[in-house]
C-alpha cells in the first residue's frame, strides 16, 4: 500500500475524514484517546465528531457518566467510555503495576499503606460524593497517608487501575478551560459495564477500526501488552478484520469502513499526543522524518499539536487553554507540503469554537 491510500484509510479510521454521530460515538470507536492533557483528550473526541462540537459537549458527557479518564495503557492516562474502562483495566492493570512495581518500593507504597488508601477514600466517595484531586489528598493526609512529592499521584494511578476510581465529572471554573475532573468511585459511576468475551481480540479490532490500517506491532505499543498475546488478538480476530498489505508484519484494517464526508475539512488542527501520530511505529508515512524531531516525543517525552493537511503532519501549533480567541493560536507550517493560510486559519478557528461555545 502506498503512502497517499495508507493515510486516507487512517484519516478514515480516525475518523477525521468520516467523522462520528456524536462525541460518545467518538470514543467508543478509537477505543481510548490519550489524555495527559485533558484540554487534548477532549479536543480529540470532538474534531473526529460530525458537526460544530463545543467543549460543554464534550464535558456534557462527562457529567453524565458516559466518558471517564483513567490510566487505562502504558500507563498514561486516557479519555474512554465509561462502559469500556473496567474490562480494558482487567486486561492491562496488572502490567502497569508490575512496569510500576519498583518506582512504588521507592516511594514506600506497600500493599499496607496502598490498602488503607482504598478503605480511607471509599469511606470519602461512598454513596456517590466525588472530590477534586486536592481533597481527596487532604483526605489521605488526614488519615495519615503521606502524599509529598509523588506519592499522592502513584497512589491514585494503583487505585485507578484496581478499578477504584476514576476521574470523572468536571470541575467548573469561572473563566478558561478547566484543567480539572473529580474522583468518583467507578462502582458508583459507571451503571452499564461491558464484558465482551475476549478482551484481547476485542481490543484489537477496536484498535484496528480507530486506527487502521496498522500492525499487531502497533497494536502491541499502544495497549501495552506482549506482542505475542497481540499477534494472537490478530489471529483470533478472523472475519471481523482484513489484511491489506504485508506478509511479514501484515496491515490489518477494519471490515467495516465509516463512509467518508464530502465536506469534511483536508486540513485539521490535531491536539497533542494525537492517536493520528503516535502510536505507529513508522511514523515517517504521515510526518517526514526531519520534521519528526520538531513534533517529538522529545527527551522530555511531550508531542506537539499538529497541523495535519490530507493525512500529513504540515506544522505544529500553539495556543492559550484560557481563552478561545484565534489569535492566542499560532501555527508553525514546516513548508511541505505547502498549505495555503486560509486553510491553516480555519482549522485553528474550528478549535477556537470549540473552546467558545
Amino acid at each position: 500500500m502506498d503512502d497517499a491510500a495508507l493515510r486516507a484509510e487512517r484519516l478514515r479510521s480516525h475518523r477525521l475524514s468520516a467523522p462520528a454521530t456524536t462525541v460518545l460515538a467518538a470514543a467508543r470507536h478509537m477505543g481510548a484517546v490519550q489524555s495527559q492533557e485533558f484540554w487534548g483528550g477532549r479536543w480529540a473526541l470532538a474534531v473526529r465528531s460530525r458537526g460544530v462540537v463545543g467543549l460543554r459537549d464534550v464535558d456534557g458527557a462527562f457529567d453524565r457518566g458516559r466518558l471517564v479518564r483513567s490510566w487505562t495503557q502504558r500507563g498514561t492516562i486516557h479519555i474512554c467510555a465509561a462502559e469500556d474502562l473496567g474490562w480494558m483495566l482487567r486486561l492491562t492493570a496488572e502490567r502497569q503495576r508490575r512496569l510500576a512495581a519498583g518506582r512504588l518500593r521507592q516511594l514506600g507504597l506497600d500493599d499496607e499503606v496502598l490498602r488503607e488508601a482504598e478503605r480511607v477514600v471509599r469511606g470519602a466517595l461512598r454513596g456517590g460524593d466525588r472530590l477534586d484531586r486536592a481533597a481527596v489528598a487532604q483526605v489521605w493526609e488526614a488519615a495519615g497517608i503521606d502524599t509529598a512529592g509523588q506519592r499522592g499521584i502513584h497512589v491514585l494511578q494503583v487505585l485507578s487501575w484496581r478499578g477504584v476510581l476514576c476521574h470523572g465529572p468536571v470541575v467548573r471554573r469561572a473563566a478558561g478551560i478547566t484543567r480539572e475532573q473529580y474522583l468518583v468511585l467507578c462502582e458508583d459511576w459507571i451503571t452499564d459495564a461491558a464484558a465482551p468475551a475476549d478482551p484481547v481480540t476485542e481490543l484489537f479490532v477496536r484498535f484496528i477500526e480507530g486506527h487502521g490500517p496498522a500492525t499487531a506491532g502497533d497494536f502491541a505499543w499502544w495497549s501495552g501488552l506482549p506482542v505475542t498475546a497481540c499477534r494472537a488478538a490478530a489471529e483470533a480476530a478472523g472475519d471481523r478484520v482484513r489484511v491489506i498489505d504485508g506478509e511479514r508484519d501484515p496491515l490489518y484494517v477494519s471490515r467495516g469502513r465509516p463512509r467518508v464526508q464530502a465536506d469534511a475539512p483536508s486540513v485539521v488542527a490535531l491536539p497533542a499526543f494525537d492517536e493520528y501520530y503516535l502510536p505507529y511505529l513508522d511514523r515517517g508515512r504521515v510526518c517526514a522524518v526531519p520534521h519528526q524531531s520538531l513534533v517529538g516525543p522529545g527527551a522530555n517525552g511531550m508531542v506537539s499539536p499538529l497541523i495535519l493537511a490530507d493525512g500529513v503532519v504540515a506544522g505544529r501549533w500553539t495556543h492559550s487553554r484560557a481563552v478561545g480567541r484565534r489569535e492566542t493560536a499560532r501555527a508553525e507550517m514546516f513548508g511541505i507540503p505547502p498549505v495555503p493560510d486560509e486553510a491553516v486559519a480555519a482549522a485553528l478557528d474550528r478549535y477556537a469554537a470549540f473552546v467558545a461555545a
